[in-house]
């Protein structure tokens, strides 16, 4: 049964006891900062704290600073670029580092009206915590590297301009979608044709029962009316390690695109947390966590009283369950406007809407173990043409992503048989990308390796194209959910004891999911 809600003086009294202990030595070295919300609607505001100072992060995007130093006073989705200032300071300390948009990001986080926590604490990006799900690669903090996903156009409709400084946003993406679908905006909704880069999409596909979205349609870099749209996302991909290896030649299907279409150095900007489900999700319906409600891998529903882990395999096909009522796929805003439009969706979990996907098959299997009890008809990994170091299938993540991965080239393959019989819009996510960067780190040879595997299928599927004579009706997008740093060995340990010293005396429960949000009186 949920529990009983705490009276706004308990919550608040509990909350500043939280601040108080998890803002001092030695744990500043595991967390940037706390986050918690002041208020509620369009006026609500995040205050942010850490050891050196406090801000509050007003709904008109300016900060106020409480004491100190702003603890998010650098904001810029540029930093660490080009490339190689990244690889001079990895994973840098709070007060060197970036955090784009941070109080929208976090006014997101907050707006769930029973899952948002009552604060948040984000991790530093050298914190190491395998006792408790951690990896030697990591994300899902606020910073700008482990936000910035991979933000790549190519083939019909785009112009080729190479790389361009400029960075989007995850939100983005399903109306860019749309968009080079040709959906029309003006008849959806949006005032003029399909709507600019300086406004939103809000009408792209929609109807009077669906929500407008938060993102933009990115009609600076790509025109509508292709007739096939394709989005590739590749799971925690590193967006400057991905274009430096395609520009060396080491990713030819990604050079290949990039010849034909343009990326943003700044790649797009993830929704907070940085994690997959969360983004997975931002991406596919272009609103963020607070209005879509998987707000992220791991979290808490009060209204309920489940804690939810919807990034599982045995979980995945039950995504459209969490969502909230009202939003809507980019599936299903296509279909919106085109009832006819032949869609799929392979290896996603947030499929609802298209006319084929793989969680559909896992569905239809009835099995209730979901995708992990469909280990048996997946191709053997040792035996895959696309695998280069053999070695790494050692890692159970890599190994079974692999095999994956290679099931989702299969039903590309046959999705594509023929142009008159392939999918107006398409969507293909790719797992083994996310193994290799949480089994070393971006840079490592492992995560490279698992660039080269998942261009390797990526080349296998554009010479598929070039033998059919469509690639040139194609417009990709190629991205990811978030980005990548390197966790400090040297850097370990947990908050769980503070929390228990700063609650225990004030009588009061609470939950750490993730670990990172915190729900008080639970």
């Amino acid at each position: 049964m949920p529990a009983e809600p705490l009276t706004p003086a308990a919550l608040r009294a509990a909350r500043d006891a939280v601040v108080q202990a998890l803002t001092v030595e030695p744990l500043t070295r595991l967390i940037d900062f706390v986050a918690y919300p002041q208020g509620d609607g369009p006026e609500r505001t995040v205050v942010v704290v850490n050891r050196d100072g406090a801000s509050r992060l007003e709904a008109d995007g300016s900060h106020t600073v409480l004491a100190g130093r702003d603890p998010v006073a650098w904001t810029d989705p540029m930093a660490f670029l080009p490339y190689d200032v990244e690889c001079a300071d990895p994973s840098p300390d709070n007060e060197r580092n970036a955090y784009p948009e941070p109080g929208r990001r976090l006014r997101s986080l907050f707006d769930d009206p029973t899952r948002s926590p009552d604060l948040v604490v984000v991790h530093a990006p050298r914190h190491y915590f395998p006792d408790e799900g951690g990896h030697r690669g990591e994300h899902g903090s606020l910073d700008v590297v482990q936000s910035r996903a991979p933000f790549l156009l190519s083939g019909a409709g785009v112009s080729r301009r190479g790389m361009i400084a400029d960075h989007a946003r995850i939100l983005d993406i399903t109306p860019t979608l749309l968009l080079a679908a040709g959906v029309d905006g003006a008849a959806a909704g949006v005032d003029g044709a399909a709507a600019g880069v300086d406004g939103t999409a809000a009408g792209l596909g929609a109807r009077d029962d669906m929500p407008p979205m938060e993102g933009r349609a990115r009609s600076d870099l790509v025109g509508p009316g292709a007739p096939h749209v394709m989005g590739l996302l590749w799971d925690g991909a590193h967006c400057s390690d991905l274009l430096a290896l395609a520009a060396a030649g080491e990713l030819p299907g990604v050079a290949r695109l990039l010849d034909q279409g343009l990326a943003l150095t700044g790649g797009a900007v993830a929704e907070f947390p940085s994690v997959t489900l969360c983004n997975h999700t931002s991406a596919l319906t272009g609103v963020g966590p607070g209005r879509h409600g998987v707000i992220g891998n791991v979290f808490f529903d009060r209204a309920t009283g489940e804690r939810v882990v919807p990034n599982d395999a045995s979980t995945w096909h039950r995504s459209a369950e969490w969502l909230r009522p009202g939003i809507a796929t980019v599936f299903e805003r296509l279909t919106a406007s085109r009832p006819d439009a032949r869609t799929a969706c392979v290896n996603e979990a947030v499929d609802r809407g298209a006319r084929y996907s793989t969680m559909q098959v896992i569905r239809a299997s009835g099995g209730s173990r979901g995708a992990a009890g469909l280990e048996d008809a997946l191709p053997d990994a040792a035996g895959s043409p696309y695998v280069g170091n053999r070695d790494h299938l050692d890692d159970d993540y890599y190994r079974w992503s692999s095999r994956v991965d290679d099931a989702g080239l299969t039903q590309m393959l046959t999705l594509w048989e023929s142009q008159p019989n392939a999918p107006q819009l398409t969507w293909w996510a790719t797992v083994v990308t996310d193994a290799g960067h949480h089994a070393g780190g971006p840079r490592s040879r492992i995560a490279r390796d698992s660039l080269r595997d998942a261009d390797r299928r990526l080349q296998a599927f554009l010479e598929h194209l070039d033998r059919l004579g469509v690639v040139n009706d194609v417009a990709f997008l190629l991205t990811a959910d978030h980005g990548f740093e390197t966790a400090d060995e040297a850097v370990t340990g947990s908050w769980r004891s503070a929390l228990e010293g700063a609650l225990g005396p004030l009588g009061v429960s609470y939950r750490d999911e993730g670990p990172g949000f915190v729900y008080l009186g639970c």
